[in-house]
């Protein structure tokens, strides 16, 4: 397949944050619509889905589509010959408030594996530890109600110290407790060997690079190809 297919959005809001709109992929703001259009190809027959639910993150901030990690597992999906489609729900300035949202619009289509990655930036705007807690766990509801065999991925995410260090220590732990909590797959640290170099991220120090989401990719790549490669037969050996 080679492209991952986008959704796109209209919204009212101007969205800003440190993680804010894509140079590269502008979103058109309208005063009468919300969340109602989406400009999505149709899969294969037969296709499984995989959502890549963000924000600037997912949606490759700063750089082309094709370069971002949702596109790049769907290349390594496509050179596997796996039966499956990715569509990347990206979008930049989304807090876990956003998402919850827009999720059930999005939930419109059948999602065999939803992959979650929020909160980011809750964390960098100091939003309650609770709000975003809660909201993560609402959307893991919602994937659920929508549809119980959906295999949730949930991206774990750390901030900086900005916060002080009990605000990060409790905001990093939320991601694995709630992926306890709800028995569901978990990326411990999407930015792992990302976060704080230079040369993998762009100049505001924080999105990544191409190089960057290469390895992002791979750290999603790790959990994700235990949900969807087909488990190998092994040869049963009898003495």
């Amino acid at each position: 397949m080679g492209k991952v297919l986008k959704f796109s959005y209209f919204f009212i809001a101007i969205l800003v944050s440190s993680c804010g709109e894509n140079p590269k992929q502008k979103t058109v703001a309208s005063p009468t619509t919300k969340n109602t259009e989406a400009n999505v190809e149709v899969s294969s027959e037969g296709n499984k889905t995989i959502l890549f639910f963000g924000n600037s993150l997912t949606a490759a901030y700063g750089l082309e589509t094709e370069e971002g990690f949702p596109n790049r597992i769907q290349e390594k999906i496509d050179s596997l010959g796996l039966n499956y489609t990715v569509i990347n729900s990206g979008l930049s300035g989304e807090t876990t408030s956003g998402g919850l949202n827009r999720l059930d619009w999005v939930l419109n289509q059948k999602v065999d594996v939803f992959v979650l990655e929020l909160g980011a930036n809750d964390g960098l705007r100091g939003i309650p530890l609770t709000e975003t807690r809660t909201n993560l766990q609402k959307m893991i509801d919602l994937v659920r109600a929508k549809n119980g065999d959906t295999q949730i991925v949930l991206a774990g995410m750390q901030i900086p110290p900005n916060m002080g260090e009990a605000y990060t220590t409790e905001f990093r732990n939320i991601f694995p407790n709630l992926a306890e909590k709800n028995a569901i797959s978990l990326i411990p640290f999407l930015l792992e060997g990302v976060a704080g170099n230079p040369d993998l991220n762009l100049e505001d120090g924080i999105h990544p690079t191409a190089e960057g989401q290469k390895i992002v990719a791979q750290n999603v790549w790790e959990v994700l190809q235990e949900i969807i490669q087909p488990v190998e037969e092994t040869e049963m050996v009898l003495d």
